[in-house]
Protein backbone atom coordinates (compact mmCIF):
# COMPACT_ATOMS: atom_id res chain seq x y z
CA UNK A 1 0.00 0.00 0.00
CA UNK A 2 1.15 3.53 -0.57
CA UNK A 3 -0.23 7.15 0.20
CA UNK A 4 -0.43 9.62 -2.58
CA UNK A 5 -1.28 13.27 -3.31
CA UNK A 6 -1.64 15.55 -6.36
CA UNK A 7 -3.13 18.21 -7.71
CA UNK A 8 -6.16 16.85 -9.71
CA UNK A 9 -9.35 17.51 -12.24
CA UNK A 10 -12.47 15.66 -11.39
CA UNK A 11 -14.17 14.46 -14.60
CA UNK A 12 -16.36 12.17 -13.61
CA UNK A 13 -18.18 10.58 -10.91
CA UNK A 14 -21.01 8.03 -9.87
CA UNK A 15 -22.98 6.95 -6.75
CA UNK A 16 -22.40 3.81 -5.82
CA UNK A 17 -24.56 2.09 -2.89
CA UNK A 18 -26.17 4.18 -0.51
CA UNK A 19 -23.38 6.27 0.27
CA UNK A 20 -19.90 6.17 -1.67
CA UNK A 21 -18.73 7.43 -4.97
CA UNK A 22 -16.23 6.40 -7.59
CA UNK A 23 -14.41 8.87 -9.20
CA UNK A 24 -12.82 9.40 -12.02
CA UNK A 25 -9.87 12.13 -12.23
CA UNK A 26 -7.06 13.21 -14.04
CA UNK A 27 -3.97 13.93 -11.29
CA UNK A 28 -0.81 16.52 -12.27
CA UNK A 29 1.59 13.01 -11.14
CA UNK A 30 -0.46 9.91 -12.10
CA UNK A 31 -2.55 10.80 -15.44
CA UNK A 32 -6.01 9.50 -15.49
CA UNK A 33 -6.99 7.76 -12.30
CA UNK A 34 -10.49 5.98 -10.86
CA UNK A 35 -10.97 5.75 -6.95
CA UNK A 36 -12.98 4.87 -4.76
CA UNK A 37 -14.59 7.56 -2.56
CA UNK A 38 -16.64 5.99 0.89
CA UNK A 39 -18.97 7.25 2.76
CA UNK A 40 -18.39 10.60 0.51
CA UNK A 41 -22.43 11.52 0.02
CA UNK A 42 -22.50 11.74 3.76
CA UNK A 43 -19.21 13.17 4.30
CA UNK A 44 -18.72 17.47 4.45
CA UNK A 45 -15.88 17.10 5.92
CA UNK A 46 -13.53 15.09 3.90
CA UNK A 47 -14.96 15.96 0.41
CA UNK A 48 -17.32 18.08 0.51
CA UNK A 49 -18.41 19.76 -3.00
CA UNK A 50 -14.74 18.83 -4.02
CA UNK A 51 -15.82 15.85 -6.08
CA UNK A 52 -17.87 17.83 -8.88
CA UNK A 53 -16.84 17.53 -12.14
CA UNK A 54 -14.54 19.42 -13.58
CA UNK A 55 -13.24 20.87 -9.57
CA UNK A 56 -9.71 21.28 -9.50
CA UNK A 57 -8.91 19.56 -5.97
CA UNK A 58 -5.64 18.54 -4.08
CA UNK A 59 -6.31 14.80 -3.32
CA UNK A 60 -5.03 12.02 -1.25
CA UNK A 61 -5.61 8.40 -1.59
CA UNK A 62 -3.92 5.19 -1.29
CA UNK A 63 -3.11 2.63 -3.72
CA UNK A 64 -2.76 -1.41 -3.08
CA UNK A 65 -0.68 -3.08 -5.61
CA UNK A 66 -2.98 -5.25 -8.16
CA UNK A 67 -6.18 -2.68 -7.24
CA UNK A 68 -8.59 -1.43 -10.06
CA UNK A 69 -9.17 1.01 -7.58
CA UNK A 70 -7.78 3.47 -5.33
CA UNK A 71 -9.16 4.57 -1.75
CA UNK A 72 -9.87 8.12 -2.23
CA UNK A 73 -8.96 9.53 1.58
CA UNK A 74 -10.17 13.38 1.02
CA UNK A 75 -9.84 15.94 -0.86
CA UNK A 76 -8.96 19.95 -0.53
CA UNK A 77 -11.39 21.88 -3.19
CA UNK A 78 -9.24 24.64 -5.62
CA UNK A 79 -11.27 26.02 -7.68
CA UNK A 80 -15.00 24.56 -7.99
CA UNK A 81 -15.86 26.15 -11.42
CA UNK A 82 -18.62 27.48 -10.69
CA UNK A 83 -19.53 29.09 -13.89
CA UNK A 84 -19.22 26.10 -16.09
CA UNK A 85 -22.43 25.20 -15.16
CA UNK A 86 -24.45 28.79 -16.08
CA UNK A 87 -24.98 27.29 -19.49
CA UNK A 88 -25.92 23.88 -20.70
CA UNK A 89 -23.95 24.02 -23.98
CA UNK A 90 -20.56 25.03 -21.98
CA UNK A 91 -21.27 22.60 -19.72
CA UNK A 92 -21.81 19.93 -22.47
CA UNK A 93 -18.39 21.07 -23.96
CA UNK A 94 -16.64 21.06 -20.67
CA UNK A 95 -17.78 16.97 -20.45
CA UNK A 96 -17.04 16.05 -23.65
CA UNK A 97 -13.28 17.37 -23.44
CA UNK A 98 -13.52 15.31 -20.38
CA UNK A 99 -14.70 12.11 -21.70
CA UNK A 100 -12.20 12.44 -24.94
CA UNK A 101 -9.34 12.60 -22.42
CA UNK A 102 -10.67 9.67 -20.69
CA UNK A 103 -11.01 7.85 -24.05
CA UNK A 104 -7.95 8.08 -25.61
CA UNK A 105 -5.13 7.76 -22.77
CA UNK A 106 -4.13 4.99 -20.50
CA UNK A 107 -4.53 4.78 -17.06
CA UNK A 108 -1.59 5.86 -14.54
CA UNK A 109 0.34 7.13 -16.78
CA UNK A 110 1.68 10.85 -15.84
CA UNK A 111 0.93 13.33 -18.76
CA UNK A 112 1.63 16.77 -17.59
CA UNK A 113 0.72 18.35 -20.94
CA UNK A 114 -2.48 17.20 -21.43
CA UNK A 115 -3.05 18.20 -17.41
CA UNK A 116 -2.06 21.50 -18.45
CA UNK A 117 -4.26 21.62 -21.52
CA UNK A 118 -7.52 20.38 -19.60
CA UNK A 119 -6.66 23.20 -16.95
CA UNK A 120 -6.75 25.48 -19.67
CA UNK A 121 -9.17 24.65 -21.41
CA UNK A 122 -11.44 24.00 -18.76
CA UNK A 123 -10.58 27.69 -17.40
CA UNK A 124 -11.12 29.25 -20.67
CA UNK A 125 -14.68 27.82 -20.70
CA UNK A 126 -15.32 29.08 -17.49
CA UNK A 127 -13.96 32.26 -18.48
CA UNK A 128 -15.45 32.84 -22.17
CA UNK A 129 -18.05 30.35 -22.45
CA UNK A 130 -18.85 28.07 -25.48
CA UNK A 131 -17.10 28.48 -28.36
CA UNK A 132 -16.31 26.53 -31.41
CA UNK A 133 -12.81 27.37 -31.76
CA UNK A 134 -12.40 26.67 -28.34
CA UNK A 135 -13.11 23.35 -29.00
CA UNK A 136 -11.62 22.40 -31.92
CA UNK A 137 -8.39 23.79 -30.18
CA UNK A 138 -8.77 20.94 -27.82
CA UNK A 139 -9.72 18.61 -30.05
CA UNK A 140 -6.61 19.11 -32.51
CA UNK A 141 -4.09 19.60 -29.17
CA UNK A 142 -5.43 16.32 -27.57
CA UNK A 143 -4.98 14.39 -30.60
CA UNK A 144 -1.30 15.58 -31.19
CA UNK A 145 -0.44 14.79 -27.44
CA UNK A 146 -2.00 11.48 -27.27
CA UNK A 147 -0.06 10.16 -30.33
CA UNK A 148 -2.49 10.59 -33.08
CA UNK A 149 -1.57 13.60 -34.81
CA UNK A 150 -2.74 13.67 -38.50
CA UNK A 151 -0.75 15.03 -41.62
CA UNK A 152 -1.81 18.35 -42.09
CA UNK A 153 0.98 20.15 -43.69
CA UNK A 154 1.58 17.71 -46.56
CA UNK A 155 0.80 14.57 -48.61
CA UNK A 156 0.74 11.74 -46.23
CA UNK A 157 1.62 9.63 -49.34
CA UNK A 158 3.85 11.49 -51.34
CA UNK A 159 4.96 14.24 -49.14
CA UNK A 160 4.31 16.97 -51.51
CA UNK A 161 2.75 20.44 -50.55
CA UNK A 162 -1.00 20.74 -50.88
CA UNK A 163 -2.41 23.02 -53.64
CA UNK A 164 -5.17 23.38 -55.48
CA UNK A 165 -8.38 24.22 -54.68
CA UNK A 166 -9.25 21.19 -53.44
CA UNK A 167 -7.35 18.04 -51.01
CA UNK A 168 -8.46 14.70 -49.57
CA UNK A 169 -8.19 13.74 -45.86
CA UNK A 170 -8.22 10.15 -45.29
CA UNK A 171 -6.99 9.19 -41.31
CA UNK A 172 -6.45 5.74 -42.92
CA UNK A 173 -3.85 6.87 -44.96
CA UNK A 174 -2.58 9.07 -42.09
CA UNK A 175 -4.64 12.13 -43.02
CA UNK A 176 -4.28 14.77 -45.97
CA UNK A 177 -3.61 13.52 -49.42
CA UNK A 178 -2.91 15.29 -52.48
CA UNK A 179 -5.49 14.60 -55.11
CA UNK A 180 -2.73 12.99 -56.84
CA UNK A 181 -2.68 10.18 -54.44
CA UNK A 182 -5.88 10.20 -53.68
CA UNK A 183 -8.43 7.82 -55.11
CA UNK A 184 -12.03 9.14 -56.13
CA UNK A 185 -14.37 9.38 -53.96
CA UNK A 186 -11.84 8.72 -51.10
CA UNK A 187 -11.97 10.50 -47.76
CA UNK A 188 -13.23 14.04 -47.27
CA UNK A 189 -12.94 16.94 -49.80
CA UNK A 190 -11.46 19.85 -48.17
CA UNK A 191 -9.88 23.52 -48.71
CA UNK A 192 -6.22 23.33 -48.73
CA UNK A 193 -6.57 26.89 -46.76
CA UNK A 194 -8.22 24.89 -44.05
CA UNK A 195 -5.41 22.66 -43.57
CA UNK A 196 -3.22 24.72 -43.44
CA UNK A 197 -4.60 26.69 -40.50
CA UNK A 198 -4.99 23.95 -38.26
CA UNK A 199 -1.31 23.58 -39.16
CA UNK A 200 -0.75 26.38 -37.75
CA UNK A 201 -2.62 25.81 -34.73
CA UNK A 202 -1.19 22.64 -34.02
CA UNK A 203 2.08 24.83 -33.37
CA UNK A 204 0.50 27.29 -31.16
CA UNK A 205 0.78 27.34 -27.55
CA UNK A 206 -1.40 24.56 -25.60
CA UNK A 207 -2.54 26.67 -23.34
CA UNK A 208 -3.59 29.44 -24.94
CA UNK A 209 -7.43 29.52 -26.26
CA UNK A 210 -8.40 33.68 -25.64
CA UNK A 211 -8.63 35.72 -28.84
CA UNK A 212 -8.84 33.33 -31.76
CA UNK A 213 -11.58 33.62 -34.17
CA UNK A 214 -11.90 31.18 -37.39
CA UNK A 215 -13.65 31.34 -40.67
CA UNK A 216 -16.97 29.36 -40.75
CA UNK A 217 -15.59 27.38 -43.22
CA UNK A 218 -12.54 26.39 -41.18
CA UNK A 219 -14.87 25.08 -38.33
CA UNK A 220 -17.15 23.18 -40.48
CA UNK A 221 -14.13 21.48 -42.04
CA UNK A 222 -12.37 21.24 -39.32
CA UNK A 223 -15.10 19.70 -37.07
CA UNK A 224 -15.36 17.32 -39.89
CA UNK A 225 -11.97 16.61 -39.95
CA UNK A 226 -11.21 16.19 -36.73
CA UNK A 227 -14.38 13.51 -35.75
CA UNK A 228 -12.93 11.59 -38.99
CA UNK A 229 -9.37 11.28 -37.02
CA UNK A 230 -11.29 10.53 -33.59
CA UNK A 231 -13.64 7.91 -34.68
CA UNK A 232 -11.14 5.19 -34.93
CA UNK A 233 -9.26 6.18 -31.54
CA UNK A 234 -13.04 5.82 -30.03
CA UNK A 235 -13.98 2.79 -28.93
CA UNK A 236 -17.65 4.13 -29.04
CA UNK A 237 -19.25 7.05 -29.39
CA UNK A 238 -19.20 9.95 -26.89
CA UNK A 239 -22.51 10.01 -24.76
CA UNK A 240 -21.60 13.82 -23.94
CA UNK A 241 -20.74 14.53 -27.78
CA UNK A 242 -23.68 13.32 -28.57
CA UNK A 243 -25.86 15.53 -26.13
CA UNK A 244 -23.96 18.69 -27.07
CA UNK A 245 -24.79 18.15 -30.85
CA UNK A 246 -28.61 18.01 -29.60
CA UNK A 247 -28.00 21.08 -27.22
CA UNK A 248 -26.29 22.87 -30.43
CA UNK A 249 -28.99 21.96 -33.00
CA UNK A 250 -31.79 22.92 -30.60
CA UNK A 251 -29.69 26.42 -30.08
CA UNK A 252 -29.77 26.48 -34.26
CA UNK A 253 -32.97 26.35 -33.91
CA UNK A 254 -33.92 28.28 -31.92
CA UNK A 255 -35.63 25.94 -29.72
CA UNK A 256 -36.79 26.26 -26.14
CA UNK A 257 -33.58 27.11 -23.77
CA UNK A 258 -32.04 24.28 -21.78
CA UNK A 259 -31.50 24.12 -18.14
CA UNK A 260 -27.93 23.01 -17.02
CA UNK A 261 -27.87 19.47 -15.93
CA UNK A 262 -25.79 17.75 -13.59
CA UNK A 263 -22.72 15.65 -15.19
CA UNK A 264 -21.65 12.32 -13.50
Amino acid sequence: MSNCASEAIILRRCDYGEADRIVTFFSLEQGLVKGFARRARNSRRRFGTALEPFARVCLHWTTVRGGELVSLCDAELLDLRTALRRDVTTLALAATGGELVEALLAERQPQAEVFGLLEAFLDHLARRGFSAEARLLFELRLLNLAGYAPHLAHCALCSRGLSGSMVAFDIRQGGALCLGCAEPEQGLRLSPLTLGTLARLQRSPLTAFDGLRLSSQTLQEGGRLLAAALRPQLGRPLRSAAFLQQVLAARTDGGAACRPAETG
